[in-house]
């Protein structure tokens, strides 16, 4: 079973999302549990979190098909001790939510060591920050989105992903998200079936498809390796539609959710159609 959908507003309330969602022929979604661009939001509200489960219900989304992404201001692997503390009392704040709304996962990129420690101390930081975190909760997996790489920022190459994997505890919570534009941009080809067998292979080698939870499906404006992250419309980038169709017909990436984050919102219910249609 393939569950596709995009990263829907939940403006007005989370309760909105998986209405959001439904109306543009979704099966699945993702969302932002608070403000992306604040540090600290309300709590949610009992009636917030009664009604997203009685929509979730309506609309036959469970846990399996959600993919809720956490705040773009964290840094797990944070240089100094006040912006690494900001970060996990976030992230805690994050994954309570998760728990609050009954889902199980949790997206975010890894992090970023600004340049002031190094690749290696930034990935020891972001492991203990995800163990702290697990600790503290129960049932949410802690999902690592591979990077474009831009700037400082970690997780670009699988060996990352894998190095942080290794140092979290509790490997049952822990997993990866592979966006497609990140995947080129960090530097692993999807343009051909060949470079995408390749990859998949070395991802299968490194990191492993058991720890695979989700999928965000954005074509990119930029090329191989450039380290720059500028999502495109499916088809419309380097990447091309015939990628797109191989990943419908992966059995490998059933049963996960795969989300558009794609940058013309107009036509997500275009795109969910015709990534159906490939299947």
């Amino acid at each position: 079973m393939k569950y596709i959908g995009a990263h829907v507003s939940a403006s007005g309330g989370v309760e909105n999302a998986p209405e959001n969602a439904f109306k543009i022929g979704a099966t699945a979604f993702a969302l932002f549990t608070k403000n992306q661009r604040q540090w600290k939001s309300s709590p949610l509200s009992r009636e917030s979190i009664d009604l997203f489960h009685e929509r979730c219900e309506k609309y036959n989304y469970t846990a399996a098909q959600i993919l809720p992404h956490d705040s773009y201001l964290i840094n797990l692997g944070h240089p100094t001790n006040e912006g690494i503390e900001k970060s996990r009392e976030a992230f805690l704040d994050e994954m309570q939510r998760c728990e609050q709304l009954g889902l199980r996962l949790l997206n975010f990129h890894p992090g970023s060591h600004l340049k002031e420690i190094s690749l290696e101390t930034c990935l020891d930081r972001i492991a203990d920050s995800i163990n702290m975190t697990l600790d503290a909760t129960h049932d949410v997996t802690a999902v690592i989105e591979n990077t474009a790489g831009q700037g400082s920022n970690v997780g670009y190459a699988f060996e990352h992903l894998a190095y942080i994997i290794d140092k979290v505890e509790d490997k049952s919570r822990v997993g990866v998200c592979i966006d497609t534009c990140h995947t080129i941009a960090g530097g692993y080809d999807l343009t051909t079936e060949e470079s995408y067998e390749a990859t998949f292979r070395k991802f299968d080698e490194i990191i492993g498809f058991k720890y695979l939870r989700g999928m965000h499906l954005n074509d990119s404006k930029k090329g191989l390796g450039s380290h720059v992250d500028r999502h495109d419309s499916l088809g419309k980038g380097i990447l091309g539609k015939e990628l797109f169709r191989r990943i419908m017909q992966d059995p490998r990436m059933d049963n996960i959710p795969l989300i558009l984050e794609t940058p013309d919102e107009s036509i997500w219910a275009e795109e969910i159609q015709w990534l159906k249609e490939q299947i």
